[in-house]
């Protein structure tokens, strides 16, 4: 079992910043992607940031220049830097993975809980 936990949501006001952080735990033989995606009330789940191989990256153009995504492998980590937080920014944000539990089995795809952002004065 692969489990992912978010955390680092909460309450901001805007211009604020906030980081959240995403670890993969379990049984994991190797990572080939993690990133983060987001959902508004009313609207569907979207892409906010991710790696696309390597250390190259991709972003939403709402949020670049703001977000910023980093990993710590060793630590099976992923990060997400918000700065410049606007109302537009809230939303519940997941972290995504795609996973190769064991060594020659196909790669899965997991997610977080969803971890709560809100941007409001």
């Amino acid at each position: 079992q692969v489990q992912l936990v978010e955390s680092g949501g909460g309450l901001v006001q805007p211009g604020g910043s906030l980081r959240l952080s995403c670890a993969a735990s379990g049984t994991i033989f190797s990572i080939n992607t993690m990133g983060w995606y987001r959902q508004a009330p009313g609207k569907q789940r979207e892409l906010v940031t991710t790696f696309i191989g390597g250390d190259n990256t991709n972003y939403a153009d709402s949020v670049k220049g703001r977000f910023t995504i980093s990993r710590d492998n060793a630590k099976n980590t992923t990060y997400l830097q918000m700065n410049s937080l606007k109302p537009d920014d809230t939303a519940v944000y997941y972290c995504n993975a795609h996973i190769v539990p064991y060594r020659n089995r196909p790669t899965y795809i997991y997610w977080g809980q969803g971890t709560q952002v809100t941007v409001s004065s």
